[in-house]
């Protein structure tokens, strides 16, 4: 009885602790066909959203055609359009030799979708039109 409980218990911890968090999914790009991508994201408790995107299979940007000296990570909003929320970036490099690279950031804004460009600017303000990889559509509350 007490194992019965235990395990229940422990799967009803498991539930919320899942449930603070929304696992997103990428689409297949038609420029990098092996690129697969995720995200967690979650709202934390001053109504901020806590972004971990992980990206594998990536190809370095600059074998890309035409090559483009990074990955820029974009998020849409409800409300305040288009956002640039940062690079992807590896352990080594811009995408490690194991082709795997991150991004982990916090915006006020609510994510509506994400997408990642391969851009020769990390810092620009809109987004080009090389479209590696984009999300389906998030719904956070």
């Amino acid at each position: 009885m007490k194992t019965i409980l235990f395990s229940l218990v422990a799967f009803t911890i498991m539930l919320a602790f899942d449930s603070c968090s929304k696992k997103i999914a990428f689409g297949v790009s038609s420029i990098a066909p092996a690129a697969k991508a995720s995200a967690k994201i979650k709202k934390d408790k001053n109504k901020n959203y806590a972004i971990d995107l992980s990206v594998m299979h990536l190809a370095n940007p600059e074998r890309l055609a035409p090559p483009r000296k990074y990955y820029v990570v974009w998020m849409v909003t409800e409300r305040n359009g288009t956002k640039n929320i940062g690079q992807i970036k590896s352990s080594s490099s811009l995408i490690s030799s194991t082709l795997k690279g991150s991004l982990k950031t916090v915006t006020s804004f609510r994510p509506a979708e994400l997408f990642i460009t391969a851009e020769d600017d990390a810092n620009i303000q809109w987004p080009g039109s090389m479209v590696v990889l984009k999300s389906d559509a998030i719904n956070i509350k």
